[in-house]
């Protein structure tokens, strides 16, 4: 694995306007992207024409337009990450719909696997909506979607990330989930 303090170093550089450094990075990161882009698409429906390539290098594309971004480590490289390759999926999703009403409909599990409930299969806009609405409500619970849900980082990432204690992740990340769950039935 890469030593996460020399990807740290490459972004500060980067940051800087190093453009050796922006070549270097994306060799160091790619598999962490790629572990993110198959933790995203798994959710969705068997037969898309996104793949874990195509959505990292799409992600990465945007990424290093913004290399000037004031970039804290790896974790926070790799969560604005995830959140441009939702923001990928979510542009995706409404060009499919949008191409014949009622068209595909992207699926996604709310549950990672470490929750240990069963799957709640949500349409990917309708998500986005939802998150949208907590977000309006708590940035940092939607926060803590983006962090654990889309970019996969763990309760100790998130809260180092977030600076906030590990408890008040898990609080937090039981509310979050609580709140898109409920939003997400069909009656809600």
């Amino acid at each position: 694995m890469t030593d996460p303090g020399e990807i740290t170093l490459l972004l500060a550089a980067a940051r800087r306007g190093d453009q050796d450094a922006v070549d270097q990075l994306l060799p160091l990161v790619y598999d962490q992207l790629r572990e993110v882009a198959h933790r995203q698409l798994r959710r969705r429906r068997p037969g898309n024409t996104f793949n874990s390539t195509v959505l990292v290098h799409e992600a990465y594309l945007k990424l290093a337009a913004k290399m000037d971004t004031d970039w804290q480590d790896r974790n926070h490289f790799l969560a604005v990450a995830a959140v441009a390759m939702r923001h990928i999926l979510v542009d995706y999703a409404r060009r499919k719909t949008a191409q014949k009403r009622g068209g595909n409909q992207v699926l996604v599990s709310l549950d990672e696997g470490r929750v240990g409930r069963p799957a709640a299969t949500v349409e990917m806009l309708a998500l986005d909506q939802a998150l949208s609405r907590l977000g309006s409500l708590s940035q940092r619970l939607a926060k803590i979607v983006e962090l654990r849900f889309f970019g996969g980082l763990t309760v100790e990432e998130t809260a180092e990330l977030i600076g906030t204690s590990e408890r008040t992740v898990k609080r937090d990340w039981r509310k979050a989930r609580a709140f898109l769950l409920s939003a997400l039935e069909p009656t809600g």
